[in-house]
């Protein structure tokens, strides 16, 4: 895991006290149960491209408030946002709690989980 700077994981700390999180196990339950909820990458765009989970769609962090609305505008639908470590996503779930979204998860381990446990 990469060294992150402290004030940047007190952010994540602070976020994951109102985002909770689902395992990469739990999110692949899920899918594999055809579930209704929404898999969102919130990567930048080049890792996207680089790889993904099938059935996710991609609303980058630098735009996720911007554009949600629009492809998701059922604020009570169940929504599970991942990174690539669980970070991002996790603040990305805040943001967007913020606008009136109340079924907001983040991927634990993210992407990177994701990969190792396939």
């Amino acid at each position: 895991m990469k060294d992150h700077d402290i004030g940047f994981l007190e952010l994540v700390q602070k976020s994951l006290k109102s985002v909770p999180e689902y395992d990469v196990h739990q999110v692949k339950n899920k899918l594999d149960n055809s579930e209704e909820f929404y898999l969102v990458d919130v990567r930048e765009d080049s890792e996207w491209i680089e790889g993904n989970i099938p059935n996710s769609i991609h609303i980058g962090k630098g735009v996720i408030e911007r554009d949600i609305t629009t492809i998701i505008p059922n604020k009570d639908a169940e929504i599970v946002l991942y990174c690539q470590g669980g970070f991002r996503s996790a603040l990305a779930g805040e943001s967007i709690q913020k606008m009136g979204y109340k079924n907001v998860f983040s991927m634990r381990g993210g992407y990177s989980d994701w990969i190792n446990n396939n």
